[in-house]
């Protein structure tokens, strides 16, 4: 299919793209296309990520924070034709219940600055904890050992196919907790995932 619109900001994009795969929603508004996403309002510093990833994306649209009525979220949401064009991925009914594949030009965006997705999809569907256990020693000392642990959860297999692809590109070590979890426990690729990602704020 031939683009006429590629992102400005690649990064900003990659990191859009990971937060509308995780809680994210596109799709035509009568005669304008809706981008909403969904974002905790525990986490402020995420919430402005995602609205000045917006603006980064498509200079010329208005972006709209408002808290969702009965609900500890609010959405972020902006109105222009051009959010049909950037996430393709959009269609009827829940994001797991049908295929997602990436465009050719949304892989070589992604391919060529991973981290920013990565981000994206771990600042909407996943965490990072902090593992604790103890240990009875050979000489009965009892040790406790602590260490940072990432979990991605999503029900779409597509959608965690490209966490996944990501995640070997930069060398970092996954593994599949159950059908929708996957986690990174390694100590080197946590770290690596801490110089991008850290903790949601």
């Amino acid at each position: 299919m031939f683009v006429t619109w590629m992102p400005p900001d690649p990064w900003s994009y990659n990191y859009l793209l990971g937060m509308y795969l995780g809680d994210g929603w596109v799709g035509p508004v009568g005669r304008r296309a809706q981008l909403m996403i969904r974002l905790d309002t525990a986490y402020p510093e995420i919430i402005l990520d995602c609205e000045v990833a917006v603006r980064l994306v498509a200079w010329d649209v208005k972006v709209r924070v408002h808290k969702v009525r009965d609900e500890n979220c609010v959405g972020v949401q902006s109105y222009h034709p051009i959010w049909l064009t950037a996430f393709p991925q959009y269609g009827p009914g829940r994001k797991h219940l049908r295929p997602i594949v990436l465009a050719g030009w949304q892989q070589e965006i992604v391919e060529a600055h991973p981290q920013p997705f990565l981000r994206g999809l771990l600042h909407s569907d996943g965490c990072r904890t902090v593992n604790r256990f103890t240990t009875r020693l050979p000489s009965g000392r009892v040790a406790v050992y602590a260490y940072p642990r990432y979990f991605f959860s999503n029900l779409s297999a597509d959608i965690r196919a490209l966490f996944c692809a990501s995640c070997e590109q930069l060398g970092v070590r996954w593994t599949q907790s159950n059908p929708r979890n996957i986690s990174v426990s390694h100590r080197d690729s946590a770290a690596k995932l801490d110089a991008f990602v850290g903790e949601k704020r």
